[in-house]
């Protein structure tokens, strides 16, 4: 019988313990354990703090810790839960003495909890301290223990642990109490935050700091007799003071920050690229820029630096902070404005890989009229024919919407869009010729990235075969998280999109743009440190860019005002291009520019037109060029003329003995690029006139009309008495000294002299226009006058 019972007591004891190891394991843990929002942080690559945003629920909680520095780690398991790496979730004997304590009290006076028990109460939203909660808290810390290491349960805790106010965790109060990492913290500080989390409501920092004193002493007194460290540290450590009120976080970049929410890593713990004394100063740089301009009433400007080769972000300076009127939280590298002139260089390196032009080329800088489009350059003055670098280097914008036009803005739109400017969302008939002055948008951000990617397809082909230089890899988004992957051009289809050697001639031209007037000190900058860069300026003086690369680093810069205001004299050369040049000279830089010599050849060119010499080309030279020059034409501005034995008069042999002709070759350019060109250069010649009695069929044009243009359709206004007003109609002649005679319809109109201007009065209809020079040269055009209803 005895047996029996022995038998159905330990049968029913099984059935029970296997009913409770069922019940236990059913128990649910919190999934997951905490769903706390998290702040955003920003870091450097050595985890100095730059940036952080609070949680969504108003909190101080950094994101997870991965481990803990040792001095707090000691500390709160000496104050906290001393066996925490022996016992299995719940300490007996401290359970044991907390009952006894609150029997006697007849409340509940000691908890008892050990750390994993405190990481369930937490989880569970710090549930009403009752029996029923401690008994149902001790059974999820155990089955807390057979999922989680000790170590993980030591960080859940000291990441969500209160410490006073607002702020939850170890990181948050470390940097919030002390202003610095929980790695840099003192025994007496480390001592400090750990008792916080006991009693955060009553005790903190700035509150009961007798109390708060006598618990840290307590603490340290603890660990010097555990024998953590010596007497003197111990008198040390409680000589030193308590915190005071809580710091503000680091905010060293913050439209960075914003933009890491935007790309979906918000709270998250986010290691930027960012080099930390470069933002500072490029922070400080910029303020200190800005405070000039403030007078202008300018105010806001950014700062981009980007690592050439990697692509890594190094300096991020999205606005400045500044009165909440001017929109300090706008972050302008990431902000779409006019480009300006800055796709110049772009539009010169794809005219010269279409053999379109040398480098050095003669281009028109003369008055062109499209259909309701009349550019004209920044400074409102025509130089008739510049040299295609050097139009580039004083951004001229007459020969660069002429090149659009005869490269086609279709062409070039898809081209810009494939390298990666993908704020080019409109059709390329949307932007048409204007598209090179500044009709389209861009972001400091993107158009750095271009020219960034353009660097490195000319950088990496150095050392490599000709079948391994061009790889669409070379095209990537630059960027500013660490270990980030880099992210190709999803656009770029065509490695070869710009050749190396176009590439090599554009960085060149960039190399002589002028220098701010006022940027002191530049030949001995320049002499150690080559930079190719370029300026922008928007219509209406709303943006200023300037834009370098100097090997190692790009520059970009942007100054005005977030709203879109203009304002006198906000220019790219004076107002964006010194700060440039001021964070140059923070940056080291690389030797480059090294001649492509795979994909250059050595040409014999003409000085005067920059193109391929012809044999009536006086004075040439030979240089290293890109292999495309070899499809451009030769010389077509220096002819072979004949003079008599004086070379006073052009001849031919209609009238003038062959024999006794002089041969030479003469640069000319056409009547309107003349009139332009010989008031830049005053050693400039027309050709001579015949001499009297020569057959003149075969002469070249000297008189050419630029305004209006044949067929063309010209509006003329009513004026207040309502008859039609006067339209200002423009030749040119290559004789300077030439007489001009106009006629309207048959009628003579008068003449001009050296300035061929001359106003009309007409009406609405078609009219004909007849020029003659004193030499009977003719020329006529047809043109429609449309009048205002």
């Amino acid at each position: 019988m005895k047996n029996k019972i022995t038998k159905i007591f330990k049968n029913r004891f099984v059935q029970l313990l296997l009913l409770s190891s069922v019940l236990f394991l059913c128990l649910p843990l919190p999934d997951p354990l905490f769903n706390d929002p998290y702040t955003t942080t920003i870091e450097s690559e050595d985890e100095q703090l730059i940036g952080a945003r609070i949680a969504d629920d108003g909190q101080w909680r950094f994101p997870m810790v991965d481990s803990l520095p040792t001095k707090f780690e000691t500390a709160l398991l000496h104050f906290e839960d001393e066996y925490f790496y022996q016992h299995p979730g719940v300490n007996p004997v401290s359970l044991f003495k907390a009952l006894i304590t609150n029997v006697k009290s007849g409340t509940i006076k000691r908890g008892g909890s050990t750390l994993s028990m405190q990481v369930i109460r937490m989880a569970r939203g710090n549930q009403p301290r009752t029996i029923f909660q401690k008994l149902f808290e001790t059974l999820l810390a155990l089955k807390l223990e057979l999922f989680y290491s000790k170590k993980e349960i030591l960080n859940l805790y000291a990441s969500h642990a209160p410490f006073g106010g607002n702020v939850v965790g170890i990181t948050a109060a470390s940097w919030r109490y002390f202003n610095r990492a929980p790695e840099q913290l003192s025994w007496a500080e480390a001592a400090g935050l750990a008792v916080l989390p006991n009693q955060p409501a009553i005790i903190f920092p700035g509150k009961n700091e007798g109390a708060f004193k006598i618990k840290r002493d307590f603490l340290l007194t603890k660990l010097h007799e555990k024998g953590v460290f010596d007497a003197t540290t111990l008198e040390l450590a409680m000589a030193e003071e308590l915190p005071g009120q809580p710091h503000d976080l680091p905010q060293l970049a913050p439209h960075l920050l914003s933009q890491l929410v935007k790309d979906g890593h918000k709270g998250q713990r986010n290691r930027v690229t960012l080099d930390l004394r470069l933002q500072n100063t490029a922070t400080r740089l910029l303020e200190n820029h800005l405070q000039n301009w403030n007078a202008n009433y300018v105010f806001n400007g950014a700062v981009l630096v980007v690592d050439l080769m990697s692509g890594e972000t190094k300096a991020y300076v999205g606005n400045v902070a500044t009165e909440e009127i001017h929109s300090p939280s706008v972050d302008i590298i990431q902000a779409k404005r006019s480009t300006g002139s800055l796709l110049k260089p772009f539009l010169y390196a794809a005219a010269i890989d279409q053999a379109l032009i040398t480098p050095k080329q003669l281009l028109g800088d003369y008055p062109v009229f499209f259909e309701g489009f009349a550019p004209k350059n920044f400074d409102l003055q025509y130089r008739g024919a510049v040299h295609a670098d050097e139009a580039l280097t004083r951004s001229l914008n007459l020969p660069f919407v002429m090149l659009l036009k005869e490269l086609g803005y279709q062409n070039f739109h898809q081209k810009l869009q494939r390298i990666g400017m993908t704020s080019l969302d409109q059709s390329a008939d949307h932007y048409g010729l204007s598209m090179i002055l500044g009709g389209a948008e861009s972001s400091l951000w993107e158009l750095v990235n271009m020219y960034a990617n353009l660097y490195r397809v000319y950088r990496n082909s150095f050392g490599q075969s000709i079948n391994d230089r061009y790889h669409t890899d070379n095209y990537f988004h630059h960027q500013y998280l660490i270990d980030q992957p880099k992210k190709p051009l999803a656009t770029m289809q065509n490695s070869e999109e710009f050749s190396i050697a176009s590439i090599w001639a554009m960085l060149e031209a960039m190399k002589g743009l002028h220098r701010p007037d006022d940027f002191a000190g530049w030949e001995q900058f320049r002499s150690s440190t080559p930079i190719s860069w370029k300026t922008g300026t928007s219509f209406g003086f709303r943006d200023a860019w300037a834009i370098g690369l100097n090997g190692r680093y790009a520059v970009g810069v942007w100054i005005g005002n977030a709203d879109g205001e203009g304002r006198p004299g906000l220019v790219g050369g004076k107002a964006a291009a010194p700060l440039m040049f001021q964070m140059f000279e923070q940056l080291t830089s690389n030797s480059f520019l090294e001649v492509p010599t795979s994909e250059t050849q050595v040409f014999q060119i003409c000085q005067a037109s920059g193109q391929k010499a012809n044999p009536n080309c006086e004075n040439t030279e030979e240089v290293s060029l890109p292999l495309m020059v070899e499809n451009t034409g030769a010389c077509r501005f220096h002819q072979l003329i004949h003079l008599d034995q004086t070379e006073r008069y052009q001849v031919n042999s209609s009238c003038y003995d062959v024999d006794q002709m002089v041969h030479k070759g003469w640069f000319t350019l056409p009547p309107v690029q003349s009139w332009y060109y010989r008031q830049y250069n005053t050693d400039y010649q027309s050709p001579p006139k015949f001499l009297a009695g020569c057959d003149q069929s075969s002469k070249t044009t000297t008189l050419e009309m630029i305004y209006p243009k044949a067929n063309a359709k010209v509006f003329i206004p009513k004026e207040l008495d309502g008859t039609y007003g006067q339209t200002v109609f423009e030749a040119a002649h290559s004789d300077t000294k030439e007489t001009i005679f106009w006629h309207l319809d048959g009628l003579y109109l008068g003449s001009t002299n050296r300035v061929h201007q001359f106003g009309l009065f007409t009406t609405p209809g078609l009219h004909e226009l007849q020029l003659l020079d004193g030499q009977g040269q003719e020329l006529n055009l047809r043109f429609e006058v449309i009048g205002e209803n």
